[in-house]
């Protein structure tokens, strides 16, 4: 669907291109702002999106699409850097601190005394905006008065890019070495003039490797709680429009928030990666700014725009689509309920047992080992630059993987809530993981993951002070899997596969595991969505978005996720190169050039072969300006210790200024 653009708005805008914001430590935060020309005579809501990074050349596309149109329709729109990143001064230590929190109530407090704000803020954002959202919200500054909250999570440690189930992700690396090059870089001399080489070298010498202090909290303890609002949910009275997508990480978060919180809320779950609702992909996008004014309107202009009158949940029920490519456009449905899980929404239980998903069960049992290499159609954890990321054809993996098939569907179902399974178990090693996967076998051969779960069998009950395994004793798990809305077609199997690897997505246990189910108390209960006729479908209005940012193009994006295996010595390997293109914008000239590269690569019957090394390009240029950054990570590990090691190298021209090294050996606990 395409986005329509708007030029004509009811307000007149203007744009001021870079302010500053004075934090109470001397510190000036850079911020750009959008807003109606008449605001300080008819003053309006300030929204803010807070972020690390850059409104600069960072995020300059999405803000284009965003801002203006907000400020068009009568507020002020304004996108903050964060310190220590983009034209901030100052300096960043890691991610969701408490210094990132105090700056923005001093931001909201700022914004709502401005002769152009009515004194109501917004505050609004993906990812880490999102976070940041419920974040500030808990903290109830008294001017927030409505946020929207996208991609985000209530819980850092169970659901954000590090642990899964306690298991370690290997997107723990990869989201660090992201942040390793996105805060390398410098701010432009055009806004923090003769001063930019001076705060560009502070920052690299102060700059962490946020790789580290993750590996050193391997449980969930009080440094993953800070900045989790599932501690404390009652802290957030702020009204919640709470949004994400089914093939984004975070959408477990969604019903738990909506469960937990009891401010005013609402959701809406697309069938969307990790983007914006009015420009994501797959399809169907929607109207997703016309659904953020009326959620502005209503609580901060006090136009009765009925956002209260929405069901709960919007949610959008997909139709079964095939492995491998990138899905341009998933077919299904908008559906409304009331409850997540209740309601439209019953639960069915079979038993796993030696004729598969059945009815009755039976008292057998079924040992395996995976190969290392179990996992590498797994995809992405986080689909986010649109390349070959979603997860493949699952047939490979599982016949590494203890399986059990359903007979062939005699009609449709809805699964629709979050699966579970309940497992009994025995182990051979005090360390364990399971990979547990609900897929869709069809009938042409191909197999899809319809959802999924990691589980550290270490911390079956307990996130907090895990325990060592004892081989042969018998335990019991439940496993929740990621909530989801997917059509089962007629004809179509189900299928359970669990699986002791599940590389390159989560880091493999110290040793080879042999796990043995026992069917007897093993199941699968399913959310079974009833059917409801006639079936009141939920709409929402066409994408629009304000026009987009002139940019020219010098190279072409392209993406790149190639897997090998070694002939002689079965070593298999994958290789992921997103190149961002090069691109100047045109509104203030500066050429832009991004590249990231993963390599991961592990034997089939070696976890401590297992090796992931990350290489980041970020490189900025005007005229004779030109600053480059080389960043790379690398880790590796013994059976009782993680191998760190990162570089940061910085270049004018072709002149290196500075480079800087981290090593550090990090005990294993558990993991």
């Amino acid at each position: 669907m395409t986005i329509k653009t708007v030029t004509k708005f009811p307000r007149k805008i203007k744009e001021i291109e870079n302010f500053w914001i004075p934090m109470s430590d001397g510190v000036k935060l850079a911020a750009r702002m959008f807003l109606p020309v008449d605001a300080e005579k008819n003053p309006v809501p300030a929204l803010l999106e807070y972020l690390p990074y850059r409104k600069r050349d960072g995020t300059h596309v999405r803000d284009a699409l965003t801002h203006p149109y907000m400020a068009g329709h009568g507020y002020a729109s304004i996108r903050v850097d964060m310190r220590g990143n983009g034209d901030s001064e100052g300096l960043m230590e890691d991610e969701y601190t408490k210094q990132e929190q105090d700056d923005a109530l001093e931001v909201i407090a700022w914004l709502a005394k401005q002769k152009w704000c009515s004194g109501k803020v917004g505050m609004f954002g993906i990812s880490w905006g999102g976070f940041n959202a419920l974040q500030v919200a808990s903290r109830q500054p008294p001017a927030l008065k409505a946020i929207v909250t996208i991609c985000s999570t209530d819980d850092r440690y169970e659901d954000d890019i590090h642990y899964k189930g306690g298991t370690l992700l290997n997107e723990n690396l990869g989201w660090a070495a992201t942040m390793l090059a996105y805060s390398s870089r410098p701010p432009d001399p055009k806004i923090v003039g003769n001063k930019w080489r001076k705060m560009w070298m502070e920052r690299l010498k102060n700059e962490p490797f946020l790789l580290i202090p993750w590996l050193q909290h391997p449980h969930r303890d009080a440094y993953w709680k800070h900045g989790s609002v599932c501690e404390n949910f009652g802290a957030i009275t702020t009204p919640a429009l709470i949004v994400g997508g089914w093939n984004d990480a975070y959408s477990n978060a969604i019903p738990r928030l909506m469960r937990g919180l009891r401010c005013p809320r609402k959701a809406i779950i697309g069938p969307w990666v990790h983007k914006y609702p009015h420009f994501a992909v797959p399809e169907p996008k929607i109207g997703f700014l016309q659904e953020m004014l009326r959620w502005w309107d209503y609580y901060l202009k006090d136009i009765n725009t009925k956002v209260h009158e929405e069901q709960d949940y919007r949610v959008y029920v997909m139709d079964a689509y095939k492995p491998g490519k990138f899905p341009e456009e998933i077919k299904g449905r908008w559906i409304g309920d009331s409850y997540w899980g209740f309601g439209n929404t019953e639960t069915k239980s079979w038993a796993l047992s030696s004729k598969g998903i059945s009815a009755a069960a039976d008292d057998r049992s079924y040992t395996l080992t995976s190969k290392q290499n179990t996992g590498f159609d797994g995809g992405e954890y986080c689909i986010i630059w649109l390349g070959p990321e979603f997860p493949g054809d699952q047939a490979k993996d599982d016949a590494q993987s203890i399986t059990f098939d359903s007979p062939a569907l005699a009609d449709d179902i809805d699964i629709v809530g979050q699966p579970t399974i309940n497992l009994e178990f025995t182990v051979d090693k005090p360390v364990a993981h399971v990979a547990v996967r609900l897929n869709d076998v069809w009938p042409s051969g191909e197999v899809s993951r319809i959802t999924y779960h990691l589980q550290n069998l270490c911390m079956r009950d307990n996130r907090e002070a895990p325990a060592p395994l004892e081989p042969g004793k018998r335990y019991t798990v439940k496993i929740k899997m990621d909530d989801i809305a997917w059509r089962v077609p007629k004809g179509h199997k189900l299928r359970v596969s669990i699986s002791t690897s599940y590389f390159p997505m989560m880091w493999p246990a110290p040793e080879p595991v042999a796990l043995t189910v026992y069917t007897e108390k093993s199941e699968l209960h399913l959310p079974i969505r009833k059917k409801v006729s006639p079936e009141k479908l939920v709409e929402f209005c066409p994408p629009e978005a304000a026009s987009p940012v002139q940019q020219k193009q010098i190279k072409k994006s392209s993406n790149k996720r190639e897997m090998t295996v070694d002939p002689k010595t079965g070593e298999t390997r994958l290789a992921i190169v997103d190149d961002f293109g090069t691109q100047e914008i045109k509104p203030h000239g500066m050429i832009i050039w991004g590249a990231g590269r993963e390599n991961y690569s592990i034997m089939p019957d070696d976890p401590l072969s297992a090796k992931m090394e990350t290489h980041w390009t970020e490189a900025r240029k005007r005229g004779t300006w030109e600053a480059r950054t080389e960043t790379y990570g690398r880790l590796t590990a013994t059976k009782t210790h993680w191998i760190v090691w990162g570089k940061i190298e910085a270049y004018e021209g072709k002149k290196q200024v500075f480079v800087k090294e981290f090593n550090e050996k990090i005990e294993r606990k558990l993991q």
